[in-house]
């Protein structure tokens, strides 16, 4: 099984919703559609010409996961829409981890020190996740001014990358 995780350009637009909204609307009950999430039709105006970046993971030439960074300002990033196929979850392949790591490498390279991420109470796994890799739930009174909120999140998550 050929693993590979990689930018995503407006080309993929159409692949990147075919993954994310089903597990928003489907698994998680997220009541949210494609019109909600704009950004998803124009990957590269959103995230990568602020100096942030949108990936995808793929197994065998398959697009199974994405991951994509806020490029905020003040040395700060805003993680969105980290998402993985249910069958390609969990730590055997790795997917999610190595999304991450990439997000992570990426920031630290480009001078992002601080990273946060809104999310729903749904996503129990994905917390847990988010707090084995360091990140710490904060209160919305507690984020930046100028992170990007979005409507659905209730729950938000701030790492201090050393």
């Amino acid at each position: 099984m050929e693993k590979d995780i990689r930018l995503l350009y407006n080309d993929a637009c159409a692949q990147v919703i075919d993954i994310i909204l089903p597990i928003q609307v489907h698994e998680f009950n997220v009541p949210i559609t494609a019109a909600d999430q704009p950004d998803l039709q124009d990957l590269e105006s959103n995230y990568h010409q602020g100096g942030g970046g949108f990936w995808g993971a793929f197994v065998d030439g398959e697009l199974v996961g994405t991951i994509a960074l806020i490029n905020t300002g003040h040395a700060a990033g805003a993680i969105r829409k980290m998402f993985v196929k249910k069958e390609f979850r969990g730590k055997e392949l790795g997917l999610a981890q190595a999304l991450l790591e990439t997000l992570m490498e990426y920031s630290q390279k480009n001078g992002i020190r601080d990273l946060y991420l809104g999310t729903v109470p749904q996503l129990k796994a994905a917390l847990r996740f988010y707090e084995r890799n360091g990140f710490a739930q904060i209160a919305v009174e507690h984020l930046p001014p100028y992170f990007p909120r979005m409507a659905v999140d209730t729950l938000f998550y701030h790492l201090e990358m050393k």
